[in-house]
């Protein structure tokens, strides 16, 4: 069925921003009967939740929502060019005035993403974008959009290749920037005559998925992926890997590199040569894996603090077995948080033989005391001794081969890392830990405001680790003595680094990607609920900009709370505890004073994703 049609061409005029525009879009596939009148409120709805995503805005000036939805009555692409800029959210700027959106129903299985393929391939075109945008009529535009279809019919049936390049494409979100790169490479290769096909692994999963007989016969395979995907079929080949990024902006550059890159092998002799993922890759790998986790976990426990502090002990009055059962479920969630960034870290560097010591170096670092850091530590660690043991293991003979994933690696690859974490990582911070707990009690006779800015600056220095634990173990023996406002500058502060990323993504969208920005929100009800672990992954991901905006906001904020007097009586809780706060005004200035802090620090000191 015909999708570009006459009837839904039409130059608009009076919109000014997105939600103007979602509305009038629902209205008109009403008008046109392209869905029923009832279901515009549930249409408008479905264009807001992907948008939800990531963002539709592919830069350019031009927008691309689109929707698939069993309302929808046939294939629809709706053009519309504005008479003025519309305030819309995009890769480059935020203004768009020429919108192609495409609505499928459900029926229609892939149609809608081979159709935004194609958008997305015209639209890098910047011939192609300058007659779209110097149309001065509904029919020049209708004939612009039909007119390129049949040449680039014609071109594919004409063109004559010079040999097969392939490519694998992929982002940590597996939306917008996954298939803009496949686009990009495909469109490029075609120009330059080369037979192409592009696998993608976007959010549902492998998509035209690259079969042994077409890599057998390809000239070169580019790995434009800022994630882990499957290697070992291209041994042989030659293999270039680079980044998504540059996939959309350097596609013919790749091809023309991919050509003479280096034949890739995979645990073999040859592999010395071949190009790693960066440190960044390999630690976005930990962090992307980890995030569901730290979500997931945290909003549970957070929610079960609703029956009481001590919902969740069966020995307390508060007790409730719904909310008990809720908590182990976080807090199996959140033990499961640094075994897996450890894990996927090493799993980036040395592959499937890494993931094995890099989940036990998180596990010890984790219950040993060592936290965050230490399971950073043992990630790269675990990945580097695996690639150790692969070149130390070459000589051995080629029949020995099949041993070595399943015996030497894991064996002496966790013997090594464990020994290290449990010998020498551990008992380190378990030092650190008794160290600063001294300086705590010799701080604690002195000028209280120093005592809460220290506090609150180890709360949020490792993020549950032995520094911020040290901190959280003096206050409660504080408590126990009776002094209430250590605890009220430790909890205050200890709100401070998740509110403050959640806010921080919210203020500054060019900084975080969409996933990023998604998992943000969950940091809102985790900080509240005196959960910092949910800043983990954004202090993972960019340390030297985050690290320092959240001690500062937190140190700001213990001070504060000392200042004022803030005094809490209850071990745990945030928000939950309000009724027990001793000067309740304050306790919230306080926090929401840190939040802003750390939020201002993060948008000066992070730079934008473009750069």
């Amino acid at each position: 069925m015909e999708v570009i049609r006459k009837e839904h061409v039409h130059f608009i005029e009076g919109i000014q921003n997105k939600k103007q525009l979602f509305s009038y879009l629902s209205q008109y596939m009403a008008d046109s009967e392209e869905i029923n009148e009832l279901d515009k409120e549930l249409f408008e709805n479905g264009l807001w939740e992907r948008e939800k995503l990531s963002v539709t805005g592919i830069g350019y000036g031009i927008a691309i929502p689109h929707i698939q939805n069993d309302i929808i009555k046939r294939p629809t692409l709706v053009c519309l060019k504005s008479d003025q800029s519309i305030e819309y959210e995009s890769l480059e700027g935020n203004k768009v005035s020429l919108i192609l959106m495409i609505a499928m129903p459900k029926e229609a299985g892939n149609q809608h993403l081979k159709l935004l393929a194609s958008l997305s391939r015209k639209i890098m075109d910047e011939t192609y974008r300058e007659k779209l945008m110097r149309c001065e009529n509904e029919q020049m535009l209708f004939n612009v959009l039909k007119e390129n279809n049949e040449i680039m019919d014609k071109e594919d049936k004409n063109m004559i290749k010079k040999g097969k390049i392939l490519a694998v494409t992929a982002c940590p979100t597996g939306i917008a920037h996954t298939y803009m790169a496949a686009e990009n490479i495909e469109k490029a290769a075609k120009e330059m005559g080369y037979d192409v096909k592009v696998e993608t692994n976007g959010s549902s999963g492998a998509e035209n998925v690259l079969t042994a007989k077409e890599i057998e016969e390809a000239d070169a395979i580019i790995i434009a992926a800022d994630t882990k995907v499957q290697t070992a079929r291209f041994n042989g080949k030659r293999v270039l890997q680079t980044s998504v990024t540059r996939g959309i902006k350097e596609a013919e550059n790749l091809i023309k590199e991919s050509l003479n890159a280096e034949i890739y092998y995979e645990d073999m002799d040859e592999a010395e040569n071949v190009k790693k993922p960066g440190i960044y890759a390999n630690l976005m790998s930990g962090v992307s894996n980890m995030i569901p986790l730290v979500v997931g976990g945290g909003i549970l426990i957070a929610i079960s603090f609703m029956w009481g502090i001590n919902s969740a002990n069966p020995d307390h009055a508060q007790f409730n077995q719904f909310a008990a059962w809720m908590k182990q479920v976080g807090d199996a969630s959140f033990g499961l948080m640094l075994p897996i960034l450890a894990g996927f870290i090493s799993y980036s560097i040395a592959d499937r033989p890494g993931l094995a010591p890099g989940l036990v170096g998180g596990v010890l670092a984790a219950n040993g005391g060592s936290g965050f850091l230490g399971a950073l530590v043992a990630g790269f660690l675990a990945g580097y001794v695996v690639e150790g043991l692969k070149k130390a293991f070459r000589g051995l003979p080629k029949s020995l081969d099949g041993i070595k994933p399943v015996l030497l690696y894991p064996l002496l690859s966790i013997f090594i890392v464990g020994m290290i974490i449990v010998v020498i990582l551990n008992p380190i911070m378990s030092e650190v830990n008794q160290i600063i707990t001294g300086f705590l009690n010799n701080l604690g006779g002195t000028n209280k405001i120093l005592l809460g800015l220290v506090l609150g600056m180890m709360m949020a220095a490792d993020l549950g680790g032995p520094i911020n634990k040290a901190a959280y173990a003096f206050s409660i023996a504080m408590l126990e003595a009776g002094n209430y406002e250590i605890m009220g500058a430790v909890m205050t502060s200890g709100m401070v680094p998740a509110v403050g990323v959640a806010l921080a993504t919210s203020l500054y969208k060019k900084k975080f990607t969409q996933e990023e920005r998604n998992a943000a929100k969950a940091n809102y009800i985790m900080g509240l609920s005196f959960i910092c672990e949910g800043a983990i992954p954004y202090a993972a991901a960019d340390p030297k900009a985050i690290i320092p905006s959240l001690i500062a906001g937190a140190g700001l904020t213990g001070a504060l709370s000392m200042a004022f007097g803030v005094g809490v009586p209850a071990p745990h809780g945030g928000v939950f505890v309000l009724p027990v706060v001793h000067n309740v005004a304050m306790f919230i200035v306080v926090i929401a004073i840190g939040v802003v802090a750390t939020a201002l620090l993060i948008g000066l000191l992070k730079k934008d994703i473009q750069k």
